[in-house]
C-alpha cells in the first residue's frame, strides 16, 4: 500500500447554506489523501496502474462547480466520485475548507474531514 496526496487545491465556488452564499461565492480548499497499492506503478512506471493526478483534479473540480448547501455533502460527493472513478483505491480521506465563512466574527476557515474505506 501507499498514499497519494493532493494538498492545497483551491477553488472559487458557490456553496453555502444561505442563498446569498450561493450567489456571491467564496474560496474553498480541498486536501485529498488516497490509499492504494503503488507497487505495480512503481515497478512498471505506467500511469495506467496508479491514480492519475490530472483526472483526480478534474473530478474534484466537477464536484466543486456543482453547488452544495453543506461542506459535508460536498465532501461525501467527492469521496463517492473517487471510489467510482478509481476502483482500485482502498481508502480516501478528504478535507474541504471554506475560507472566511460568514459567522459574524473572525474565522480563517471552516473545515470538514471525511474518511471512507472500500468495503
Amino acid at each position: 500500500m501507499g498514499q497519494i496526496a493532493l494538498e492545497g487545491l483551491e477553488f472559487f465556488a458557490f456553496h453555502g447554506f444561505y442563498d446569498e452564499e450561493q450567489k456571491i461565492g467564496n474560496k474553498y480548499g480541498v486536501d485529498l489523501y488516497i490509499e492504494t497499492d503503488l507497487h505495480a506503478a512503481g515497478a512498471s512506471d505506467n500511469l495506467d496502474e496508479t491514480v492519475n493526478y490530472e483526472r483526480l483534479y478534474k473530478l474534484v473540480l466537477h464536484e466543486m462547480v456543482t453547488p452544495a448547501r453543506l461542506l459535508e455533502h460536498l465532501g461525501h460527493r467527492i469521496l463517492e466520485a473517487i471510489f467510482q472513478e478509481f476502483p482500485f483505491v482502498e481508502q480516501v480521506k478528504v478535507s474541504v475548507s471554506k475560507f472566511n465563512p460568514p459567522l459574524g466574527g473572525i474565522c480563517h476557515r471552516a473545515r470538514i474531514t471525511l474518511e471512507k474505506s472500500r468495503t
